[in-house]
């Protein structure tokens, strides 16, 4: 019988930690908000500036971007299930929009405004996607 007990008590606190990870996982989808918004700025710059001083200005300001979520991420006590799956899929998709934009979409379409605006969109679609879909399972 005590056994019973402590098995139940044993599911009770199980309980409550995936509530609490539920609850506190909201910090993931402002990270891909974020994310996704560096994208919309980000992409533009690789697609239309031209020159080192440009290189230089993208490498410092993506660096920067992805320092602060890093650190951000870091401090975050709270990751639940399926995390590193969904984040690596995010990722992949991401990489993959963005490596098609930069090589293949500059030389099919130029360095034109209209295709940069496009290219930034494709990029911030996956983790704007991402972010959607972790506000809807934390709620």
């Amino acid at each position: 019988m005590q056994d019973a007990a402590k098995a139940v008590g044993a599911l009770g606190q199980a309980a409550g930690l995936e509530r609490a990870a539920r609850l506190r996982s909201g910090w993931y989808a402002r990270y891909l908000w974020v994310f996704a918004a560096g994208q919309l700025v980000l992409v533009p710059m690789a697609v239309m500036w031209h020159g080192p001083v440009s290189a230089v200005t993208f490498a410092v300001t993506n660096a920067l971007l992805v320092t602060g979520l890093s650190v951000y991420a870091m401090r975050q006590r709270v990751m639940r299930r399926g995390f590193g799956v969904k984040h690596g899929v995010m990722m992949a998709t991401w990489t993959t929009a963005f490596s098609l934009s930069i090589t293949v979409g500059t030389e099919a379409f130029g360095h034109g405004a209209a295709f940069a605006a496009a290219a930034a969109l494709a990029c911030a679609l996956p983790p704007a996607v991402g972010a959607w879909t972790e506000m809807r399972s934390a709620a």
